[in-house]
């Protein structure tokens, strides 16, 4: 088969999805890596080459890679995962009114296009966190426990563009990441972005049947495949505070390798959901076997129009 990756310079030397393309690539897979960001886009022939099987992205929330990948969408391609998906969850704003009417326990949303207007948010509602509707990677993340503590970050959040609140989830200082890869689901327990504590390392733990409903409800709310959840279990039960597409699949076993198998599945059923996930095996595996490789598909056809060569890396270069 062959597959684009688009892959944003904030995740250049990631192993997340480089290890991804290097083992589609020992099992005699072509792909192609676009830096959307760092390259001069020529649209038009891009979307006209039609000859990769699926497109994959790998980029910031800000970042054009979104808007590219929604161009192969548009022109028939199959994305991994569904581009319209993507796009429901990297708008925290959009994701949190999708969440809340399909029943997933989700923090009270607010959304303020400028950050003053948060002064008009209730004081019975602090503490706050506060943070940029499309942010990603702990960006602009921020803890307010009171009214008057929100005036001195004001300046600093006016550049954030589309911010959201919630009130704070009271919770261990951990925080439980879901991943949800080829249909399963893994958990692990890490420290909460907004109390780090470096004596803390994230690891597998045990899913409870209760967050894994909810990890699964995901997925079908959002209609993703490969993604990610950030649970917080307080006094009133388990809540989602952060969905994401493609994200770093740590402590998974074999993750290089499950993720890849996904994507090639994915690809062949054109982008058609995989049945709901599970949970995997709760205990860490010590010494996990390697997931078989599938066999390459032949290509009916052999298309003669590629991706412009100013917007393309080879698997085989260095990533």
């Amino acid at each position: 088969m062959r597959l684009c990756f688009l892959v944003e310079e904030h995740y250049r030397h990631d192993g997340m999805p480089n290890e991804v393309v290097r083992q589609l690539t020992a099992w005699g897979h072509e792909v192609d890596v676009v830096r959307p960001g760092g390259s001069l886009l020529r649209m038009t022939e891009v979307m006209g080459a039609g000859t990769h099987d699926a497109w994959v992205l790998k980029t910031v929330s800000g970042g054009p890679g979104l808007t590219l990948l929604e161009a192969a969408a548009a022109a028939g391609m199959t994305t991994v995962n569904d581009a319209r998906s993507i796009r429901g969850v990297r708008d925290k704003a959009l994701a949190a009114a999708i969440g809340r009417t399909r029943g997933l326990p989700m923090p009270t949303t607010y959304a303020v296009a400028r950050p003053e207007l948060l002064r008009e948010i209730p004081a019975s509602e602090y503490p706050l966190v506060v943070k940029p509707s499309d942010g990603s990677s702990g960006r602009a993340v921020h803890l307010v426990s009171s009214p008057g503590q929100l005036e001195p970050l004001l300046p600093e959040l006016a550049g954030e563009g589309l911010l959201i609140a919630q009130p704070y989830v009271r919770n261990s200082g951990t925080d439980i990441k879901v991943y949800a890869v080829g249909g399963e689901l893994f958990a692990t327990e890490r420290c909460s972005p907004l109390h780090p504590d470096p004596a803390v390392r994230e690891r597998r733990v045990p899913l409870s049947a209760e967050v894994a409903a909810i990890a699964a409800q995901v997925g079908a709310v959002y209609g993703l495949d490969l993604y990610g959840v950030d649970v917080l279990l307080g006094p009133e039960g388990p809540m989602v505070v952060d969905v994401n597409d493609f994200p770093s699949f740590r402590q998974v076993p074999d993750a290089a390798a499950r993720v890849a198998r996904a994507v090639l599945d994915l690809a062949r059923a054109g982008g058609t959901p995989v049945p709901p996930a599970h949970p995997a095996p709760a205990a860490p595996v010590s010494a996990p076997g390697p997931v078989p490789p599938p066999a390459p598909r032949p290509r009916a056809q052999a298309l003669s129009v590629s991706i412009p060569a100013q917007v393309s890396a080879r698997a085989g270069e260095p990533l």
